[in-house]
């Protein structure tokens, strides 16, 4: 049985995670040996895109790709301000990756948009759009059931071309982890041959403008200084950048990345010259 990761708005919630996995666990084979993980996103599609590209990468480089299942369900329904009936969202699809990992949930504004070089092959699965006020569990567990059982021929698919995934164009706060450092969708081939290291940036998150010092990592400058340095994620050759304070945290007030952009969220636009 292959395992599941599952990245959703809603996996910060307890009692919504149980629910999931009831109804999966309900659907295979053998529901006392599974492997199901969360990782819990915001309501921005952006994060999402994020999350799941940085969690299919490790898995790819570290982990076991033939094995893994990765199942998103982060849809906000930005693209209506009218009612909606039924609960109607994105469409459901199904994405095989280059690497074997198959990949599936509602292809709402971004969240499939940082894993386009990685498609091998798309499908649809008609009708899983509307139905239910938590699609998650009652119609999105069985076939994330079915992919884990190795199921996937018997599921009713339709494949469709690639061009329906979002490209994500400008730059984008990705991700805020759990030491106030901003991880964005910048990435270090986007600054070389325009910035120096050293040379002080000047970049505005969420109505703030802040200059920060271009460094080589989060160490490169000093303690209290904001910089911004290639982080952690995205390709090894070519991360995304990072944007904080380097602090000792024994201050009295240790201000990082977020403070010094008055706490922004993921999917809000950066800009920088």
């Amino acid at each position: 049985m292959k395992k599941l990761i599952v990245i959703a708005d809603w996996a910060g919630d307890s009692l919504t995670k149980q629910e999931f996995l009831s109804a999966a666990n309900g659907f295979l084979k053998d529901s006392l040996n599974t492997h199901i993980s969360f990782v819990s996103s915001t309501p921005s599609t952006i994060h999402t895109a994020f999350l799941m590209s940085q969690v299919i990468s490790t898995e790819e480089r570290c982990g076991d790709p033939m094995q893994t299942i990765v199942f998103q369900n982060t849809d906000p329904r930005i693209q209506t301000n009218e009612s909606v009936d039924a609960a109607k969202g994105a469409e459901f699809i199904i994405i095989k990756l280059q690497s074997g990992i198959y990949v599936c949930g509602p292809n709402a504004g971004y969240d499939f948009s940082m894993i386009r070089n990685k498609i091998d092959e798309i499908f649809r699965y008609p009708g899983f759009d509307k139905g239910s006020q938590f699609r998650s569990r009652d119609l999105y567990a069985r076939v994330c059931a079915h992919l884990m059982d190795e199921m996937e021929d018997e599921l009713e698919l339709e494949e469709i071309p690639s061009n329906i995934i979002s490209g994500l164009q400008d730059h984008y706060v990705a991700h805020i982890d759990n030491y106030g450092n901003i991880k964005t969708t910048i990435t270090h081939e986007d600054l070389k041959g325009k910035h120096e290291m050293g040379e002080m940036i000047e970049i505005k998150i969420n109505g703030e403008k802040q200059r920060a010092k271009l460094v080589s990592n989060l160490f490169g400058g000093t303690p209290g200084e904001l910089v911004i340095y290639p982080g952690s994620s995205g390709q090894k050759d070519n991360p995304y950048m990072e944007i904080s304070v380097w602090r000792h945290f024994t201050e009295k007030n240790p201000a990082t990345g977020i403070h010094a952009f008055n706490h922004p969220r993921p999917g809000q636009k950066i800009e920088f010259k």
